[in-house]
């Protein structure tokens, strides 16, 4: 199986207690929500704006023998993709600094 990380970050996958990992370099492919922002109102010199989804951008189509790592709003905008996948539970380290994920969630 092939993963091919559509994320803007390089994401590492702790394997084991020990320290065992690895990583999904991205792969200068971005897949996104399209947004529309509008400013509702002001307060205090502050816009307040809506925010309204649209399509998933960036996406390839599906390819035999491959998972693709997007966020998970990509994912939850991408219904019926079972080739997706998204960084699992965050492991930090002492300073509560992300380090990676214990997998993917599907």
């Amino acid at each position: 199986m092939k993963f091919i990380n559509l994320t803007p970050h390089d994401i590492t996958v702790i394997l084991n207690a020990e320290g065992g990992s690895k990583t999904f370099a991205k792969s200068g492919t971005v897949a996104r929500v399209s947004q529309v922002t509008a400013v509702a109102f002001t307060v205090d010199g502050i816009n307040i704006s809506t925010a309204t989804f649209g399509p998933v951008v960036g996406l390839p189509e599906r390819e035999d023998d491959t998972l693709y790592i997007v966020s998970a709003m990509v994912k939850s905008a991408s219904a019926g993709r079972t080739d997706l996948v998204s960084p699992g539970e965050l492991v930090r380290d002492d300073s509560g600094n992300v380090i990676g994920c214990k997998g993917f969630f599907c």
